[in-house]
């Protein structure tokens, strides 16, 4: 069906315009949530819609729709809005190249799971957490599928789809008065999330936070778990967006090939991972997809693209045009960032340090300067290579860029969050404020 809706928008077009591109997207999600230890929210939702995108004397347009009974009005349409914006070399389509394989993004149990399936999952983890001793103050769960083609006037024509699934459990414990929480979360292309484990391991950290003791302010070695790690590392890797080096916006900007990194430290930009979270075959523009190394072995060695911004740099498209949905154009976006260590550290190697599960203020780091201060979460003492007590109020603070400058891998499970494939990483001499 949707090459028939696409062959409907490129014949009211193609003789109007210089270049078109039509996108199709069609999704289907399933969303559980609850309230405490109750089932308070089931939706399930399905969306089709078209985006399509012109460029006539230089200039773009774009129109998009939710009724696929007129796609061809909203082809002219999106010639119509090109007398809304400026004249521009730099627009462009994709052309017409290889498309790679993509290994392990759908899930064929999608097909089958029905609701009554899905609840009786969530309900598990939920009982799970309180047969541990902790009340569940929230969780959800949720399975996705996804569908989409483009095709544009050059050629392209590439089509992906995928399955996601997502169950996420926060807990509290209480004891002698005082209270704890703890948090967990994990996303899979499959539906293959062992909700016992997650819900254990949410409890035994609320329980793991209970009789909280003051840490002193100094310099510490401090282990970012995975979610403190996530929140400091969107403000380095804002950094690499071309949009923002081209606007002056990024601190990295003329430093390609310079030491930006750890040495033992590589990053990817992978949308071809098999099982990535975002690995499809092409990017929101029918870019194919392809690897970029960001930092190779510490150094600076590429930002990402879109076609638009590449063009105006005079470089090539990194395939970074993304695209959620066919309500908007595309934007620059990292893909699956790869975080790879030559060597790695154990934890056991840390004499004083301190352990962070997550960060509190993390979006008010400076996107220019990386300076942050940000306040800890599930934090706990590390003493001569062991987990120690956990540690009350305390910040952290200094600066993301020059923290990359040595940061290390601490030997632990390579987990993906969000776009960020990463084990557990190390910073040294931060510095800690006790409260």
């Amino acid at each position: 069906m949707i090459y028939e809706i696409a062959e409907d928008v490129k014949k009211a077009v193609e003789n109007k315009c210089d270049a078109y591109e039509i996108y199709i997207d069609e999704s289907k999600t399933i969303q559980l949530d609850s309230l405490k230890d109750e089932l308070n929210f089931a939706k399930e939702e399905i969306e089709r819609g078209l985006g399509v995108r012109v460029i006539k004397d230089n200039k773009q347009g774009f129109a998009f729709t939710s009724n696929l009974d007129k796609v061809a009005e909203t082809g002219l349409q999106a010639i119509d809005n090109t007398k809304l914006t400026k004249v521009d070399e730099n627009y462009a389509f994709a052309e017409a190249e290889k498309v790679a394989e993509v290994k392990k993004v759908y899930d064929n149990k999608f097909k089958d799971l029905s609701l009554d399936e899905m609840v009786e999952f969530l309900k598990h983890a939920i009982a799970i957490a309180g047969e541990s001793g902790c009340e569940v103050t929230g969780s959800g769960f949720s399975a996705s599928e996804g569908k989409s083609l483009i095709i544009n006037s050059n050629d392209v024509s590439i089509e992906n789809k995928g399955t996601g699934f997502g169950l996420g459990l926060s807990v509290t414990i209480q004891k002698d008065g005082e209270i704890a929480t703890g948090y967990n979360s994990q996303s899979s292309r499959f539906f293959d999330i062992d909700g016992e484990k997650l819900a254990n391991e949410a409890c035994d950290l609320a329980k793991s936070s209970l009789n909280t003791k003051p840490v002193e302010t100094g310099d510490y070695d401090v282990v970012l778990d995975y979610y403190a790690a996530v929140g400091l590392l969107q403000t380095f890797l804002g950094a690499f967006n071309g949009e923002n080096v081209s606007r002056g916006r990024s601190i990295l900007k003329d430093k390609l090939g310079e030491n930006i990194a750890n040495s033992t430290l590589s990053i990817i930009d992978n949308p071809l991972l098999e099982k990535g979270m975002y690995t499809s075959k092409c990017d929101g523009e029918g870019s194919v997809s392809q690897k970029t190394a960001l930092i190779k072995d510490g150094g600076l060695s590429s930002f990402i693209y879109d076609i638009y911004t590449a063009n105006r740099e005079g470089v090539k498209t990194t395939s970074n045009g993304i695209r959620g949905t066919y309500l908007s154009t595309p934007m620059i976006s990292p893909t699956n960032l790869e975080f790879k260590f030559s060597e790695m550290k154990d934890l056991s190697e840390i004499s004083n340090g301190v352990l962070t599960t997550s960060v509190l203020g993390a979006h008010t780091a400076n996107p220019i300067s990386g300076d942050f201060s940000v306040e800890v979460s599930n934090a706990f003492k590390i003493e001569n290579g062991e987990m120690g007590d956990p540690i009350n109020k305390a910040m952290i603070s200094g600066n993301v860029f020059e923290i990359m400058k040595e940061i290390e891998g601490v030997k632990s499970e390579v987990k993906q969050y969000g776009h960020y494939i990463i084990p557990k990483l190390l910073v040294h001499n931060l510095r800690v404020v006790g409260q």
